[in-house]
């Protein structure tokens, strides 16, 4: 009796030390990264977004069980969670794009909207400003920041240069009018 007892507790001891803590990202104890398999998922998952947004959520986690550090795939999910009111949960996806793609301004624009929808003003123009040291001409972050400081009231060296650029080169022309109409654009300068 002692002796299974003995075995029963050994059993229990060995069953509760987990090395690592199990998620929803969680990689398996041998960490296979199959990154073309995640490309390809991410590529159907984007042409399903705005038509089945549930099924390429789907597809998006089943990308980043095969390889979870596949960034494009963590950003169209925070996408997909932005799009959806959910703020935290895009956030934490943004995060992890942003630190999977180095290079890349998305992730950190992304991270700004969320923010900004959230009421962290000061923290979305801190993302967009991260944004253009990464890709200077984004006109994407360029939009993001130059929106969000006039919102805010804030006077920025570079805000009159922000609106000067999207009143050329704004992704639609509601941009470029709501340039042109700003009264902090200065050419090439600093606001009025």
């Amino acid at each position: 009796m002692r002796r299974a007892l003995a075995v029963v507790a050994l059993l229990g001891v060995i069953a509760g030390c987990r090395t690592a803590p199990v998620g929803p990202y969680a990689p398996p104890a041998a960490v296979v990264r199959s990154t073309s398999e995640a490309e390809r998922l991410t590529q159907l998952a984007g042409d399903l977004a705005e038509g089945n947004p549930g099924e390429a959520e789907a597809l998006l986690r089943q990308a980043l069980t095969a390889d979870l550090y596949h960034g494009p795939a963590h950003n169209n999910l925070g996408v997909l969670f932005l799009n959806r009111g959910r703020l935290y949960e895009a956030s934490i996806e943004f995060e992890w794009a942003r630190k999977l793609m180095p290079g890349h301004p998305d992730p950190r624009t992304n991270l700004a909207i969320a923010l900004e929808r959230a009421g962290r003003t000061s923290e979305a123009i801190d993302a967009y400003r991260a944004a253009l040291e990464v890709a200077p001409e984004d006109i994407a972050a360029t939009q993001g920041i130059a929106m969000a400081t006039v919102r805010a009231g804030r006077d920025d060296p570079a805000l009159g240069r922000w609106i000067d650029r999207i009143a050329l080169q704004g992704e639609s022309e509601a941009w470029r009018r709501w340039a042109r109409l700003n009264p902090a654009r200065v050419s090439g300068g600093a606001t009025r």
